[in-house]
């Protein structure tokens, strides 16, 4: 089917997502630091509210919590433990006061991988990190209307999210990410299909592919609508992730941005991901407020407005 048949029948069915806050953040202040995210909640608040409302001002349809990096293994690190409670709870917060200002929308919460994104070979025992996912996991359910399990790059890492995460009664996303190479391979080598039993057993609301590169989302799309669940994907917007990207303390500045996934060739690509089954789609790292109003255009037509000002909420 070609692509401009496809956008005269544009799919409502298909719920959008933000973007990705983190880099949006980091655009913003001029800077990247080892907290992440984590950094603006101390520093600019003001900062993460407004990223979340010009999101839903494009037409996502769901937002996520600037939660991600707020782990105890990264917070220990950092000597900031003691403020967990404390930034989660500023962290949901904003992201409900931006939805509550926009008038639309749906809060996720967000929970990342515990020893460092990509890495699975990092990450604890399953029964271990689910111990850290119940105490996060409780934290954000009353605010949130699901949480994503994000960035999960092996079978062990996945399960150690889904048995925390089983402990709140709220819908829960598991979001894997996939080798940039070989979409049908987690980036952990596993073959994307090993998740297929812990789909049976934990029952996830909806599977997803997310930070790795468009084409690998597109390769991986097939596989997980095979797996019987709704599904969906948001890729990132970095070249590959570099090899000195592996540890806590690790920052943005060692990836390279590419140039040639601008709103409308991210919306093609995210057509692709939806001809293949999907119908949930977003971005990652590196798609801002702009792609997401290209995919609005693309999918939700009658949604679509001129673009909103940055917000200075």
């Amino acid at each position: 089917m070609g692509r401009d048949h496809m956008r005269g029948d544009a799919d409502m069915s298909v719920t959008i997502l933000d973007g990705g806050l983190g880099q949006e953040l980091i655009k913003r202040a001029g800077k990247a630091t080892g907290l992440w995210s984590t950094q603006a909640l101390l520093d600019a608040p003001d900062t993460v509210r407004a990223v979340h409302l010009d999101f839903l001002n494009a037409g996502a349809e769901i937002v996520t919590a600037d939660t991600y990096a707020l782990l105890p293994d990264r917070l220990v690190t950092f000597g900031i433990e003691d403020q967990m409670e404390t930034l989660m709870a500023t962290a949901l917060r904003l992201v409900n006061e931006a939805r509550d200002k926009a008038g639309h929308g749906k809060v996720a919460g967000s929970m990342g991988p515990l020893g460092f994104s990509y890495r699975p070979d990092l990450a604890p025992p399953a029964a271990e990190a689910a111990e850290a996912y119940a105490k996060l996991a409780a934290m954000q359910a009353p605010l949130v209307d699901m949480i994503l399990l994000e960035t999960m790059a092996g079978v062990n890492q996945a399960r150690g999210a889904l048995m925390g995460a089983s402990v709140v009664d709220v819908p829960v996303w598991l979001c894997l990410s996939v080798d940039d190479q070989d979409g049908t391979l987690l980036r952990s080598g596993e073959k994307l299909t090993e998740i297929a039993p812990l789909l049976a057993e934990f029952a996830p609301e909806r599977v997803m592919i997310n930070c790795s590169v468009p084409e690998a989302v597109s390769q991986a799309m097939p596989v997980i609508a095979g797996f019987g669940l709704p599904c969906g994907g948001y890729a990132n917007g970095f070249t590959q992730i570099a090899s000195n990207f592996d540890s806590i303390g690790a920052t943005v500045d060692v990836l390279t941005t590419r140039q040639d996934v601008g709103p409308e060739r991210y919306a093609d690509f995210a057509q692709d991901w939806v001809a293949a089954g999907a119908t949930a789609v977003g971005g990652c790292c590196e798609i801002g407020p702009d792609h997401i109003a290209a995919l609005v255009r693309r999918f939700k037509p009658e949604q679509a407005a001129a673009p909103a000002a940055h917000a200075t909420v």
